[in-house]
């Protein structure tokens, strides 16, 4: 037990949070087959199994787990802290890990990571994006973005971007063909194009809310997707109704190839938040790119505020 090297444990790490050897071996730039022989060498070492292995894909075991979630931000932070060691003063290097929507993509990531790479050329940023909810410890991100009801409390949160609406959607010749639809129950008689959750697999019921009262109805049509751009599309090709992201809808708004319907019953989100889990763990690097984000978000309320008419 003595002596377990640090380039086996970090080589099991890497294939632990990708589920791929393939995957890992290209993001620590050696051969998928001394990958795999560093990982038994660990384990014989170890004397449990870490990994189950197909021709398809990767598990952990139980061991495994436990060896994630107790060593990978250790050497996490061990890591971090050579490239620290040897940085200029002043200069941030090291590598930030997030989980993002694909919400988020346009707002937050696109904007932010352009200036902040500029500021700081040695930082590294690797971006999963997802929608599935994701233990971001376990899975060793330094860092994920979602809606702050889908992060655990616990967590340190960073407003990016500011409250919004989820709303239904339908195309000119769908509203023509079948009808506007005046209150949420008038969905079940609809086609509605449903979302398939990438982290349960089941159908999400669309929400809705007016005043004190709230609606979550399982809708139902001919085509399901878990991507919103493909459902998006289906909407204005006239398939069915969508419910989707208002802000990535602006351009199909404003051309008007989308209208929106039960407006009063649109649900409010508090909006998207970055999430981590302790102040005191923050990396240089991981700092660096709240502190654009957050300059990124004040532009925008601030655009935003010069933009809003004047109420008289």
């Amino acid at each position: 037990m003595a002596n377990t090297p640090l380039n086996a444990l970090n080589a099991f790490l890497s294939v632990a949070r990708r589920r791929s050897f393939t995957a890992a071996a290209v993001e620590l730039g050696i051969s998928a087959s001394a990958l795999s022989q560093s990982v038994r060498q660990l384990e014989e070492r170890l004397g449990v199994a870490l990994l189950t292995r197909t021709s398809r894909s990767v598990a952990l075991t139980e061991a495994g787990r436990r060896l994630l979630e107790n060593a990978g931000p250790g050497v996490d932070q061990a890591l971090e802290a050579l490239k620290t060691a040897s940085a200029q003063p002043g200069e941030v290097t090291g590598k930030v890990r997030l989980t993002v929507p694909s919400i988020s993509v346009p707002f937050i990531i696109k904007p932010v990571l352009p200036r902040l790479l500029a500021r700081h050329p040695k930082v590294e940023v690797d971006v999963t994006v997802e929608n599935r909810f994701v233990d971001i410890v376990a899975e060793g991100f330094d860092a994920g973005i979602r809606l702050s009801e889908s992060i655990e409390r616990d967590m340190v949160q960073v407003r990016l971007y500011g409250a919004c609406r989820f709303v239904v959607v339908a195309s000119p010749a769908y509203l023509e063909r079948r009808g506007t639809p005046e209150t949420p129950k008038d969905l079940l008689s609809h086609d509605c194009i449903g979302i398939r959750s990438t982290t349960t697999g089941g159908l999400y019921h669309w929400e809705l809310d007016r005043g004190k009262q709230s609606w979550r109805i399982p809708v139902h049509g001919p085509i399901v997707s878990n991507d919103g751009a493909v459902i998006r599309e289906m909407a204005e090709a006239g398939m069915g109704l969508a419910y989707l992201f208002e802000p990535q809808l602006e351009a199909e708004l404003r051309r008007g190839s989308l209208r929106v319907v039960l407006e009063p019953y649109a649900g409010l989100v508090q909006g998207l938040f970055l999430y981590f889990p302790s102040r005191a763990q923050v990396s240089p690097a991981l700092r660096a790119f709240v502190d654009v984000a957050r300059e990124v978000a004040a532009e925008r309320r601030q655009d935003a505020s010069v933009d809003r008419p004047k109420r008289r």
